[in-house]
C-alpha cells in the first residue's frame, strides 16, 4: 500500500468526522482502539479499561496501529479514543490533503504514555541520517509505525532514498549485516528483544567480521528534536554496542477527537466519559507502574508535553470534578460560532 492510498483512506473517513459525529446517540460503552493482539498498546488499553471500570465501560479493540486507529476514530464505529504514536500528528499535517489536515487539527491528547525509540540499524558507511539520501532502507510494513516515522523524518530532513523496502525486521537486519542494505528503521521501546538477539551474532565466528561493520546511527538533527522526544541508546540497552549515542523517540499516547468543541448530548456524554477515564488513570498510576500488564508503565509521565499536541479539555476539566465542556464553548455553540 503506497502513501497516497493510505492518505485517501484516512481522508475519506475524515469527511464523516467533519460533518456527522454529533448526529447519533453515544453508546453507554466506549470503544478504545489500540494495536496488535500481542503488542504493548493493547496491554496498556486493557489496564486503562480495568482502572476505569467503576465509571466507564471501555471495550478494548485490536487494530493495525496508529493510522488504522485514526481512520476508525473518524468513522461510524464506536472508537472514541485510542493509542497512537505522537508523530502521527506531524505526518497528517504534512500531507497534501486538506481534509486530513482538518482531522489533525481536531485531535487532542488525553494522556502521554511512554517512549518508543527510533532505531536506525545500519552499515557503518551511514554515519548520519542524511547519508541515507540516495541510499537503500527498509521501513517495515506500509502503514505501520516504523513506516510512518521514517516517512515523517525523511520529509522533515528532505531525505530521498533511492529505494525504500517494506521488509520484515529479520530480512532487513540480515541484509544490513550482509552489506546488501544501507539501513533499516525500527520503532520500539528500548531495549528491543530483537536487537538484543541480533547482538549475539557478534560472537559467532561466521558473522563476527561482518558484524563489525554495523551500528546504530546517531540522531541529533535539531529539526528532528523539535518534533520527537530526546533519548539515547547505549551499552545498558545493548551490550554489543561500544558507546552511548543520541537518539530520539516517539511517544505512545492516548488521543481522542475534541469532544469539548461543541455542546450536545453526544459530545457531552463522550466528554464526560473521557474525564472519568483520565481521572481513573491519575488515581491508578501508582498501581499501574507496579502491577500493570507491561513494565512500560514505569516510564509514564502524565504531565509530559508532547510537541505540538494540544491537551484535551474534557480531561483537564476533570481535575475539578467535571468532564463537561467549558461555559465558553457552550456559549459559542449557542451563538452559532
Amino acid at each position: 500500500m503506497n502513501t497516497m492510498k493510505l492518505i485517501r483512506i484516512v481522508s475519506a473517513a475524515s469527511v464523516f468526522l467533519l460533518t456527522c459525529p454529533q448526529t447519533f446517540a453515544a453508546d453507554d460503552w466506549v470503544g478504545m482502539v489500540t494495536g496488535s493482539k500481542t503488542g504493548t498498546y493493547i496491554k496498556v488499553g486493557q489496564d486503562i479499561a480495568d482502572s476505569a471500570r467503576k465509571h466507564v465501560d471501555i471495550r478494548v479493540k485490536e487494530s493495525g496501529g496508529s493510522i488504522d486507529n485514526i481512520k476508525r476514530m473518524n468513522s461510524k464505529e464506536n472508537a472514541a479514543f485510542g493509542i497512537v504514536q505522537s508523530d502521527v500528528l506531524g505526518y497528517m499535517k504534512r500531507s497534501n490533503d486538506p481534509n486530513l489536515i482538518k482531522v489533525a487539527n481536531r485531535l487532542r491528547m488525553v494522556s502521554p504514555l511512554y517512549n518508543e525509540e527510533v532505531h536506525v540499524f545500519a552499515n557503518k558507511r551511514i554515519q548520519k541520517l542524511s547519508d541515507l539520501h540516495g541510499g537503500t532502507v527498509s521501513v517495515g510494513n506500509a502503514g505501520g509505525g516504523s513506516w510512518m516515522t521514517a516517512t515523517n523524518i525523511f520529509k522533515i530532513l528532505g531525505i530521498q532514498p533511492a529505494q525504500i523496502y517494506n521488509w520484515d525486521k529479520t530480512k532487513a537486519a540480515a541484509s544490513v549485516i550482509d552489506g546488501k542494505l544501507d539501513a533499516m528503521i525500527y520503532v520500539a521501546g528500548k531495549p528491543v528483544t530483537f536487537f538484543e538477539k541480533v547482538g549475539t551474532l557478534e560472537n559467532n565466528p561466521d558473522y563476527a567480521d561482518r558484524f563489525k561493520n554495523v551500528h546504530f546511527v546517531e540522531i541529533s538533527e535539531p529539526a528532528i528534536k523539535n518534533e520527537y522526544a530526546v533519548s539515547s541508546i547505549g551499552k545498558r540497552d545493548y551490550p554489543w554496542i561500544d558507546k552511548t549515542i543520541d537518539a530520539v523517540a516517539v511517544k505512545a499516547m492516548m488521543v481522542s477527537y475534541d469532544f469539548s468543541s461543541r455542546y450536545n448530548t453526544y459530545y457531552d456524554k463522550r466528554c464526560t466519559q473521557l474525564g472519568h477515564i483520565k481521572q481513573s488513570i491519575n488515581e491508578s498510576i501508582g498501581q499501574l507502574k507496579s502491577n500493570g500488564r507491561t513494565p512500560k508503565w514505569k516510564e509514564v509521565d502524565l504531565n509530559a508535553s508532547i510537541g505540538n499536541w494540544k491537551r484535551d479539555t474534557c480531561t483537564t476539566a476533570s481535575k475539578s470534578g467535571s468532564g463537561n465542556p467549558s461555559t465558553e464553548n457552550k456559549l459559542k455553540e449557542a451563538l452559532g460560532f
